[in-house]
């Protein structure tokens, strides 16, 4: 939702930053990824601070993509590393938090953490997916990037059992908007 409306929002006051710094979008992308995965193990035993290391390697995820569209340096490989790098970036997420709820024995948080995260990772696989089949995919009252800043609220206020609630739902309502938007666009194509 917020990638689709806001995606190329910041490119134009971005533009004279991204040019000052000719570095290979892909290393921006890495860099993200390192940022955001610490926050594994931050979460467990500074709620605050892994909110904090959400948000800063959210920043170089955004960058990266300004990056390469601003310096003409896409290509269908950094979009598949990025891709790629955010499945590993929201995995370490999910286990720190698991890691919090355990260290604290709330077996509901633990099994609220594995939910929203197969959901997280279902509404990503089912947009490449649909892809492959050739229906694009960019529908859901969620996507990873209000994901992260929900997280990252929750870890901030202390209310992060409370936004996975909140999250978990909304994934997996999202995950049928998707199921269902692919399954109408296939039945218009030809078989």
């Amino acid at each position: 939702m917020l990638s689709e409306k806001f995606s190329h929002l910041l490119d134009k006051p971005l533009t004279p930053l991204a040019k000052a710094f000719p570095v290979n979008p892909n290393i921006i992308t890495f860099m993200g990824m390192i940022i955001t995965s610490s926050s594994c193990f931050v979460i467990p035993f500074n709620l605050f601070l892994g909110g904090v290391f959400i948000l800063a390697g959210g920043a170089f995820d955004m960058l990266d993509g300004i990056m390469a569209r601003v310096n003409g340096r896409t290509t269908k490989f950094g979009a598949l590393l990025d891709s790629t790098l955010d499945r590993i970036a929201d995995g370490f997420i999910f286990t720190g938090i698991a890691w919090y709820f355990l260290k604290f024995n709330h077996a509901e948080g633990l099994i609220l953490t594995l939910l929203c995260m197969i959901a997280s990772f279902l509404i990503s696989y089912i947009r490449a997916r649909a892809e492959g089949l050739g229906v694009s995919c960019k529908i859901g009252i969620i996507e990873r990037p209000e994901r992260l800043i929900l997280i990252a609220l929750g870890c901030l206020t202390g209310f992060l059992y409370t936004t996975l609630i909140f999250l978990t739902i909304l994934s997996w309502i999202t995950v049928a908007q998707r199921i269902l938007y692919v399954r109408a666009k296939l039945k218009n194509l030809p078989q």
